[in-house]
């Protein structure tokens, strides 16, 4: 007999199968010989209060066994004679539209600029290594592209958009623990995700779709003025059949052709400030109200804060308990931050972005003076004329250009990122020697507060002092702040149909995902790719 059970318990009894199954049997009234299985059907954390408690939803067994396959796996058939569509990038929006394009009876053509996986590692190291960035290749481009090492968090809210469910259970065919269909906040870890991602890579191409490295698409394949058929890739090779584009938010020469090209796109807001690492163990101290920390059975302590200041909202975004700071640039002249975390969110440190609301309107606001800035550097000013122009599409791109130039300059015109305590900052005081870090590739002790947009460091320093004055011992100078993150979400949106997600105005053209502005991280862009496909094959 099959029971489901809800239950609130201590984070030994939730972590221990054999005091589960005491627990269960003593709150049912029955002997612990008749339960013969416990399943956690859902897991949450209550820290709300000094005593930490589990929640957790269980599906128990009694007297009988329970089914041996624990979530329904999604069959692919062989398309290898079917019609071709063109996925341009193989991030997780590309990726779950060329498997659901598989379901639906269509061949994919998966094009991805950078490297697989695997090869990818080598030019990532060689940023913290010898500071040197290939903008084909890095944290951002290549297969699995800028959520294949992060903390793989698939953790979101779209879930009207989509069937999250179905995604997580994906992820679960092709190898992640299906500890991801139970959690609350569910994550995958760095060091996991490059094995998955290369299965989904090996399923697309079992079943007779086609995956091409090293092919930047430099322009479309054009049926008149108004129809995409294909893609031209810049070594010259075309590939044809209606295309799903879906390059993330740092192709931003994706973004130039497109507006050049007439193609329909619109700024839009983004948030931008810094990474802010403070040690794990100080973290897991405040959120689990306990000088101990975590303990033996609690995992690495997460948080979330938002506040608002001066009309902007101030949040914590992409928190990566237990975890790291890396280099995420994809070109020349920029210096990015992100955060990932292995699996084991076991590091000494914890870090979040740190980010301020800016919208649109602010460039030609608050955000005049340190763009007027920027562009007294003729070497910026050249390849960013229309900064001020209220009409170009690419406006909050620039923004994002600008801030990140200006900590690659401060930052000695390297991969070392200027940093500053997180109290300093706040006092606005030079920090006159730094924590250690976990960012590879070094510090450098910088005025933050100086020299970032005053719309930003103004905003980020009273967002800290409400945050502290949240949780007692949040600000301090044990915590540093790195900068600068920049790429919480696409600086524009590439306009499409609501019904249809057809481009606005082209036809044959998706755009998908997080790059096009529809999504926000691994599951809605996923979630994304999938309804694209759904509307490709439903036109075409």
């Amino acid at each position: 007999m099959l029971q489901t059970l809800s239950v609130r318990v201590l984070p030994s009894v939730a972590a221990q199968s054999a005091e589960l199954r005491k627990y269960v049997a003593k709150e049912l009234g029955v002997k612990l010989s008749d339960v013969t299985s416990v399943r956690i059907r859902k897991r949450s954390i209550d820290a709300r209060q000094r005593t930490v408690f589990v929640n957790l939803t269980l599906d128990v067994y009694l007297n009988e066994q329970p089914p041996v396959v624990d979530f329904a796996s999604v069959e692919y058939p062989d398309v290898s004679n079917c019609p071709p569509v063109v996925v341009v990038g193989a991030g997780p929006g590309g990726l779950f539209a060329a498997l659901r394009l598989i379901e639906l009876g269509r061949r994919p053509i998966v094009v991805e600029r950078g490297k697989d996986v695997h090869e990818r590692r080598k030019d990532i190291a060689r940023i913290s290594r010898e500071h040197i960035v290939d903008s084909e290749s890095n944290y951002s481009f290549g297969e699995g592209g800028a959520g294949a090492y992060s903390d793989g968090k698939l953790f979101t809210r779209s879930k009207k958009r989509g069937n999250v469910d179905k995604v997580l259970r994906v992820f679960c065919q092709h190898g992640a623990s299906t500890d991801i269909l139970v959690d609350a906040h569910p994550h995958i870890g760095t060091d996991r995700l490059p094995r998955i991602i290369e299965r989904m890579r090996q399923q697309i191409k079992a079943c007779g779709g086609e995956v091409h490295f090293g092919c930047r698409v430099d322009s479309f394949v054009m049926h008149d003025a108004d129809t995409v058929v294909g893609v031209r890739t810049a070594d010259g090779r075309e590939f044809m059949g209606p295309v799903i584009l879906a390059t993330g938010h740092s192709a931003r020469d994706v973004y130039r052709y497109l507006a050049a090209s007439g193609i329909e796109v619109e700024a839009k807001g983004i948030a931008v400030g810094v990474r802010l690492e403070h040690p794990a163990h100080l973290i897991d101290q405040l959120q689990y109200h306990n000088r101990e920390g975590r303990g033996k059975y609690l995992p690495a302590a997460e948080y979330s804060y938002v506040a608002q200041s001066g009309g902007r909202g101030v949040y914590s975004f992409c928190m990566c308990p237990g975890g790291v700071v890396v280099p995420a640039a994809s070109g020349a002249e920029q210096l990015v931050v992100n955060g990932m975390s292995p699996s084991t969110r076991n590091t000494a440190w914890s870090n979040s972005g740190m980010v301020v609301e800016t919208r649109v309107e602010d460039l030609s606001g608050e955000l005049k003076p340190f763009l007027a800035e920027a562009m007294a550097d003729d070497a910026f000013a050249a390849t960013h004329a229309g900064m001020f122009d209220e009409a170009n599409p690419l406006r909050m791109m620039y923004f994002q250009e600008a801030l990140e130039r200006a900590c690659w300059l401060q930052g000695g015109c390297r991969q070392t990122a200027p940093a500053q305590r997180m109290n300093d900052f706040v006092r606005r005081k030079l920090s006159a020697e730094l924590p250690s870090t976990s960012y590879s590739p070094g510090v450098v002790a910088s005025p933050l507060h100086f020299w970032m947009p005053k719309f930003v460091a103004t905003r980020l320093s009273e967002g800290f002092q409400i945050f502290g004055q949240r949780s007692r011992g949040f600000l301090t100078n044990e915590a540093m702040m790195i900068a600068a993150e920049t790429r919480t979400s696409a600086p524009l949106r590439i306009l499409r149909d609501s019904e249809t997600l057809c481009h606005i105005r082209v036809k044959g053209l998706y755009p998908c995902g997080e790059g096009a502005g529809y999504a926000g991280g691994i599951v809605s862009a996923a979630v994304d790719g999938e309804r694209c496909a759904e509307a490709c094959v439903a036109q075409v």
